[in-house]
C-alpha cells in the first residue's frame, strides 16, 4: 500500500487518483479516506485526488502516540512535501476542519491554494457565550461518557455513530464496508484524538486567515447544529457558506451529486 513516512516515523497511508492540480481529502474523526469513495471517481476527473487515512484511522500506523490536532497537521505537512504536492486545494470534513486550520495557523499556506470544510464547528464545548458546539461531547463530561462508551463497546458505539452522521440509508454492503473501516482505529486513538480535538477553540484564529474558503453546512445534522459550522464560512474574510438541506453530518453521501458538483465548481475558479 501506498503510505509516505511522517518526521515522527508514522506511516501514513495515501490514495492518488486522477491529474491535474492536487485536492486532499481529509476525513473525520474514527472514519477512514474510503468514506469518501462516492467521490473519488467524480473528483478526479477534474484532479489529482489524494486520499490520506489519518495517523491510528484506517490503513496508516497506529502508534502510542501522537494523537493531537496540531500533530496531525505537521503529518498532512509531510504528505505534502513527499508528494511534492503545491497550489493544493484541501477539503477537510468535520475533524479535517480542525487539521487544516492548525497547518495554517503554524506553516502559514505553504503549498496551499484554497481549503473546502465540511460540516465543523469552530468549537465543541459549551460556554456561556457558545452554544453551538457538539450534541454530546460538549463539556469535559460528556467527553468522559463518549470515552466509556467507545472503550467498552466500540461495535456498537461504531453502529450507532455511522447512523447518526446520516440523513439517508446505506445499502448493506456498503454499511457494512464502512463499519469495518471505523474497526480499523483502535479505541485508544480515537480517546486521546477526541480529548485534544475537543477542547479546541479556533473563534480567534478563523478571521485571520484569508484564503478562499467554502464551508459545506447540513441542515440536518444532528451533531452539529448548523449554525455552528456557518459561523466559519461568515468569519474568513475569504470564506463562504453552502447550504445542504437533505443532509446530515456526511454531506458527501447524502447529496452525493451536489457536494461533487460543489467541489469541481470550487476547484474552476480563478484566483
Amino acid at each position: 500500500m501506498p503510505h509516505i513516512v511522517t518526521n515522527d516515523g508514522t506511516q501514513i497511508h495515501y490514495e492518488s487518483h486522477g491529474h491535474g492540480r492536487p485536492l486532499v481529502l481529509i476525513h473525520g474523526w474514527t472514519f477512514s479516506g474510503r468514506f469518501f469513495h462516492r467521490n473519488i471517481a467524480a473528483l478526479s476527473e477534474h484532479a489529482r485526488v489524494v486520499v490520506i487515512d489519518l495517523r491510528g484511522h484506517g490503513r496508516s500506523d497506529k502508534p502510542k502516540h501522537g494523537y493531537r490536532i496540531p500533530r496531525l497537521a505537521a503529518d498532512l505537512r509531510d504528505v505534502l512535501q513527499a508528494l511534492d504536492l503545491t497550489d493544493t486545494t484541501l477539503l477537510g470534513w468535520s475533524l479535517g476542519g480542525p487539521v487544516i486550520w492548525s497547518y495554517l495557523e503554524v506553516f502559514g499556506r505553504e503549498r496551499v491554494r484554497d481549503a473546502i470544510f465540511v460540516q465543523q464547528t469552530p468549537r465543541q464545548y459549551f460556554s456561556p457565550e457558545w452554544k453551538l458546539g457538539h450534541a454530546a461531547c460538549y463539556d469535559q463530561a460528556g467527553l468522559a461518557i463518549t470515552q466509556q462508551q467507545l472503550t467498552n463497546d466500540p461495535a456498537g458505539f461504531d453502529r450507532g455513530n455511522l447512523a447518526s452522521c446520516l440523513a439517508t440509508d446505506l445499502p448493506p454492503e456498503e454499511e457494512r464496508m464502512l463499519l469495518a473501516e471505523m474497526a480499523m482505529s483502535p479505541s485508544f486513538a480515537r480517546a486521546a484524538l477526541m480529548a485534544d480535538h475537543t477542547v479546541h477553540d479556533w473563534r480567534d484564529l478563523l478571521p485571520t486567515l484569508t484564503l478562499p474558503a467554502l464551508m459545506m453546512v447540513a441542515r440536518k445534522d444532528t451533531i452539529l447544529t448548523p449554525e455552528g459550522p456557518a459561523w466559519v464560512g461568515d468569519h474568513m474574510p475569504n470564506g463562504r457558506n453552502m447550504f445542504f438541506e437533505d443532509s446530515a453530518h456526511m454531506v458527501f453521501i447524502d447529496e452525493t451529486e451536489k457536494f461533487n458538483r460543489a467541489v469541481i465548481d470550487f476547484l474552476g475558479e480563478p484566483r
